[in-house]
């Protein structure tokens, strides 16, 4: 199906997009894309199944980590059916309804990312600068409070999209920039006023990552203050290093996320290979790394892991 460009024509269908160009290896792109989706299942899935089964990790960082790896399934599981169909079947239309649904779903899983990264992050504030009083503050009922709280805030933020989406009417060309469906790319696509929508939009971004990821780094602004005060460097370097697995989730995260949001708004002539390169970057690194990451840098979880295989 072509891309439509009759004014008068209301778009019944989307029309998601591979790699331009490529076409022709489609079918071989596939490949790593499926590699990619298992490794990321089997690696999420096996540090929730250590997790759920080992009561001595059943502690406020493991629980948020569940909590993580959880969202990372839950967002490629919104976006690699539609992604794996167009690339290995050409089967690239997608309906209005199924497109607003999916373009919900992935803002709302990254909006309980951001949030499960920011609790994280007051996670390592709190059990390095007021390591006494941890336990107290971060007990497993609160822990559950503020998972909740994640997820109604996911819901209150992001469920206008839609419904402000099926308000437009879509006249212009039906083609989108990615192989799944997100807000900015589809209000593109509208000939009414967006206004409204793009204001609303850009609210949410600043209100839920960049507040987010500006709460995280005054973190842990005051979180290098208190290890600098450490005497000793041993214990400097120690607790320090309990950081670098949240810190490299962090950077897997928002840095496309940021990056795919600039171009979206304000990138117009940027290079249409190097937005789709960032959408998949977007939805695939953070669900492959973030496993990866935690479990050699954990050393508790590491040796659970490796006791589970070799039973």
């Amino acid at each position: 199906m072509s891309a439509v460009n009759d004014t008068k024509f209301n778009s019944a269908v989307f029309l998601l997009t591979g790699i331009p160009g490529q076409e022709n290896v489609h079918l071989w792109i596939s490949i790593p894309f499926c590699l990619i989706s298992v490794i990321s299942i089997v690696g999420n899935s096996v540090i929730l199944f250590i997790i759920k089964t080992d009561p001595s990790l059943h502690e406020p960082m493991y629980i948020f980590l569940s909590m993580l790896a959880i969202t990372d399934l839950a967002l490629l599981v919104s976006t690699m059916p539609m992604t794996l169909s167009l690339f290995l079947f050409n089967s690239g239309e997608i309906g209005l309804e199924a497109c607003f649904a999916q373009l919900f779903f992935i803002h709302f899983f990254e909006c309980i990312e951001s949030s499960v990264l920011l609790l994280m992050a007051f996670d390592r504030f709190i059990a390095i600068c007021d390591p006494l009083r941890y336990a107290s503050i971060l007990t497993l009922p609160r822990v559950g409070k503020m998972g909740l709280v994640c997820v109604l805030r996911g819901v209150a933020i992001i469920l206008p999209f839609p419904f402000l989406l099926q308000q437009f009417r879509y006249c212009r060309s039906n083609v989108l920039s990615h192989s799944y469906c997100i807000n900015q790319d589809v209000m593109k696509l509208a000939c009414s006023d967006i206004r409204g929508s793009s204001i609303y939009g850009l609210s949410v971004t600043l209100l839920t990552e960049g507040l987010d990821s500006l709460l995280i780094f005054f973190s842990y602004v005051m979180i290098l203050k208190t290890v600098l005060s450490i005497t000793s460097h041993k214990e400097c370097l120690r607790a320090l290093n309990t950081c670098i697995s949240h810190i490299c989730a962090v950077l897997l995260f928002y840095t496309p996320m940021i990056g795919l949001t600039v171009i979206h708004r304000f990138g117009e002539g940027s290079s249409p290979l190097l937005q789709i390169l960032l959408g998949y970057t977007y939805v695939l690194l953070p669900p492959l790394m973030n496993p990866i990451v935690y479990s050699v840098k954990s050393k508790h979880l590491c040796v659970r892991i490796f006791r589970a295989f070799i039973k």
